[in-house]
């Protein structure tokens, strides 16, 4: 584990103080030159090329001033190098050795440019390159002492050392101690840069806040170096697959801040979603915004703070793309939910000691028009941070409910619905009635509704959801913890959880054949389920060799692609009648 800073001092200035800083000592190097030709004991024909050298110099501080802060950082290299030229070639020409020694001690400002604009190793090139060349000029002019030469070089040299320490310390005060990383200060300069350099090519760019779930529980109850360790694995993830060009940030705490210069919001949320996944071990809860044409950086990370808190009050462990930049998809999706034109299909649920089919998860999908099948995370998302959510939610379920009350006419077979609820849902103290009415329309017995709500969601400290959950009990629907194992108190709170059952994560199920340690836990938690009165469902069974483990370990219930697929009511009623005899369900093979 490293908990050193990373090496390598970051650049101190950004493009726009660069260039102005630059410009000026173009400027004062090219009125220094002047003067030096003007003090000169003699003049000759060469006397009217050092002050053309001594004008380019002037130019160029024009030049620089105007459009160098439009520069990318790397362009700097070349005005820093010819610098060096200038100098060089005026000490060459200049005809006394005192005037040769003054434009020479020009130098001292590349020595200062270099460390202050570079990182280290093409800082010392360019001051090498400096020191060397123009102490050759001069030892070839023959009329300066080679000791006069080192002493020169020896103050530039010790005022390239000093540059460099307060180059240090100064970008030490944009870094994190911890991590690395930039802090707060330093992603501010890179926002600002980054936002200058989008608006000048016209590339979108988005930002991200990033929080670590339950990070505070983590430092109460392991101490502060477990929390550092975290932070520092959490780093050591992300680093180590950004994108070209992307800046990451400690912006305080537990919260990050990331940069993704060249991408919109939906590939911004792509991406972070990718990241955060590369440490399962600790949940994340993520904001993405794009920035908008004439917006400010506060105004930016503004929109991301607010996707943040979305993502939080969704359950949490989840990312949230701010709206302001796919309005269009909203009112669209707002459309679609008016005019029923969601759909749901069903996911089999299997008893597994009877072989027989006891139930169906439903899942919502959108096919839009013109973009296809639009994947549920993403309107679902959409769907909570535009208050869509009340009227989707009961748009899939009295759709589900009917469907089933259809089946049930056709084929005699009552299903157990397992039907998806948000905590936006919850978080209002009407749902139940709602909730209620629904079924009363439908003609459907609570007792065969299964609300699904993901654990993290049960987690969140508001008493209206735990109400909520309560009162939908008492109706007598059965609540389940969905993704049971992913959150970070499920065994000091499963006591207290309003729930009645608990569905796996598919993690557990995805290696209980490999690893001996996950199939021993998994038997644990089914010896806890059933002393505590829960059910127990096992998700994303998709081998014969997983449901043979999960028989053996003593699970009941399962779903997963091994018994089904996802799929509509008229593929479900034919596969129900092609794959159950006398009630009893085969497993293809």
């Amino acid at each position: 584990m490293r908990w050193q800073v990373r090496a390598g001092a970051p650049e101190v200035a950004t493009p726009r103080t660069t260039a102005r800083i630059l410009a000026m000592f173009y400027a004062f190097g090219g009125v220094a030159g002047l003067l030096a030709l003007l003090g000169a004991h003699s003049h000759d024909g060469r006397s009217w090329v050092i002050a053309a050298v001594a004008v380019i110099a002037l130019v160029s501080a024009v030049v620089i001033g105007r459009w160098g802060p439009r520069w990318p950082r790397v362009a700097f290299h070349l005005p820093v190098a010819a610098s060096t030229a200038l100098i060089g070639a005026a000490v060459a020409l200049v005809p006394d050795p005192l005037t040769a020694l003054v434009v020479a001690a020009i130098v001292a400002f590349v020595a200062v440019d270099a460390f202050f604009f570079f990182r280290p190793r093409p800082a010392v090139a360019h001051l090498c390159t400096a020191v060397l060349g123009v102490s050759a000029v001069l030892v070839l002019r023959d009329d300066v002492p080679v000791p006069t030469v080192l002493a020169l070089v020896t103050i530039v040299l010790a005022l390239g050392t000093v540059t460099r320490d307060l180059a240090w310390r100064a970008s030490s005060a944009s870094r994190d101690p911890l991590t690395g990383l930039a802090n707060r200060r330093g992603f501010d300069d890179a926002l600002q840069e980054l936002l200058a350099a989008a608006d000048r090519r016209g590339e979108p760019l988005s930002a991200a806040l990033l929080d670590l779930d339950h990070f505070k529980q983590i430092n109460d109850a392991d101490g502060h170096e477990a929390g550092d360790r975290v932070l520092l694995q959490v780093t050591d993830a992300w680093t180590a697959h950004l994108p070209a060009g992307a800046v990451l940030a400690r912006h305080g705490g537990d919260e990050f801040a990331l940069l993704l210069p060249g991408l919109a919001g939906p590939a911004a949320l792509t991406e972070v979603e990718r990241l955060t996944a590369l440490h399962p071990g600790i949940g994340v809860s993520c904001g993405v915004a794009q920035h908008l044409p004439g917006e400010t950086k506060a105004q930016l990370m503004r929109r991301a703070d607010g996707a943040l808190y979305v993502a939080k009050d969704g359950g949490r462990n989840r990312c949230a793309l701010d709206g302001a930049a796919g309005d269009q998809l909203v009112t669209e999706l707002a459309a679609a939910v008016t005019a029923g034109q969601l759909d749901v299909v069903f996911q089999p649920v299997v008893e597994l000691a009877e072989n027989r089919v006891i139930g169906v998860e439903t899942l919502a999908r959108w096919t839009h028009p013109e973009r296809g099948a639009v994947p549920p995370d993403e309107f679902i998302a959409l769907a909570e941070q535009h208050r869509l959510i009340a009227a989707l939610g009961e748009h899939v379920l009295r759709t589900a409910l009917r469907q089933l009350t259809a089946l049930l006419d056709a084929t005699g077979v009552r299903l157990v619905l397992g039907v998806n609820v948000s905590v936006h849902e919850l978080d209002d103290p009407a749902y139940p009635q709602r909730f209620a009415a629904v079924l009363a329309e439908v003609g459907w017995p609570a007792d065969h509704v299964v609300v699904e709500v993901t654990e993290t969601q049960l987690e969140c400290d508001a008493a209206v959801v735990r109400e909520t959950l309560e009162a939908l009990m008492r109706l007598g629907t059965v609540v389940a913890a969905d993704d049971f194992g992913t959150g970070y108190s499920s065994l000091s709170r499963i006591d207290v959880l309003p729930v009645g059952n608990l569905k796996l994560d598919t993690s557990f199920v995805a290696s209980v054949t490999t690893s001996p340690r996950r199939g021993q836990l998994l038997a644990s938690i089914v010896a806890l389920a059933d002393n505590l009165g829960l059910g127990l469902v096992a998700e994303g069974v998709e081998t014969v060799e997983q449901d043979a483990e999960l028989r053996r370990l003593g699970v009941r219930i399962a779903q997963g692609w091994l018994y089904g697929r996802p799929m509509p009511v008229a593929e479900l009623a034919a596969w129900l009648a092609d794959r159950t005899v006398d009630g009893a369900f085969s497993i293809a093979r």
